[in-house]
């Protein structure tokens, strides 16, 4: 049992993504960047370069700063990094499907859990139930309560 345990485990390991083949494999990930430096360098050289300094306050210069800033580059190429990283948790299935046994099972279990959480919920909202709540506390029906008349006798108690 152990080492089947270990088995998966080392599968698993060996299946996960490398983050470096999402950051530096692609051609696009590459020139990426690769023309970040050379929009800092040109960024910094602006002090110099009057035609650079010109371009650099511009509008246009503007959003290339966000394009060019490394922590967008991260992200962006991260993404396909992540989504693979979240479809190794689930797992591809056997590919055998339910019998109609099992079928009906889950879907009872689902509508009984479904049932079990719109009780639960219909008591936050219900004021007569102590379970809501602030709309049990301020309740003149709810005896605790220090303008509650009793049904029977009719006083205040």
């Amino acid at each position: 049992m152990g080492t089947t345990i270990d088995k998966h485990q080392a599968e698993s390991a060996a299946d996960q993504p490398k983050l470096s083949k999402w950051f530096w494999q692609p051609w696009y990930a590459k020139l990426w960047w690769s023309a970040i430096p050379v929009w800092w360098l040109g960024m910094a050289t602006t002090a110099r370069v009057d035609v650079l300094a010109a371009f650099y306050g511009g509008a246009l210069a503007g959003y290339l700063n966000v394009l060019f800033f490394p922590m967008t580059a991260l992200m962006v190429l991260g993404v396909g990094y992540v989504r693979e990283r979240l479809d190794g948790f689930v797992g591809p299935g056997d590919g055998t499907p339910l019998s109609d046994e099992e079928a009906s099972d889950a879907a009872r279990r689902i509508w009984e859990d479904h049932d079990r959480a719109v009780k639960n919920s219909r008591a936050g909202f219900d004021m007569l139930d102590p379970r809501s709540g602030l709309l049990w506390i301020g309740n003149p029906a709810n005896p605790n309560n220090p303008g509650y008349i009793d049904p029977h006798t009719g006083k205040h108690r």
